[in-house]
């Protein structure tokens, strides 16, 4: 028994008639847009795994700040 992709349900539900010629083994007529797709879906990624870096440099220079303050702080809290 064959598994069925997500892909290939998204492809009969957008177009039954180009699934099937894709079952059938016929090759895609819009290639360059293709290409195109697949290097757009390549660039998204790279800028999200960027900006998740960015954001965990976020975190640990919030939580930094927040241990230097209570350091700052605690001395003269326990010297009152």
């Amino acid at each position: 028994m064959k598994t069925i992709k997500a892909s290939e349900l998204g492809a009969y539900l957008y177009c039954q008639r180009a699934w099937w010629y894709q079952a059938q083994g016929y090759p895609s007529m819009n290639t360059q847009a293709l290409a195109e797709g697949t290097q757009g879906h390549s660039q998204h990624g790279t800028k999200v795994a960027a900006l998740r870096l960015l954001r965990l440099i976020g975190w640990a220079l919030l939580l930094a700040g927040i241990i230097s303050w209570i350091i700052r702080i605690f001395p003269q809290i326990m010297g009152s």
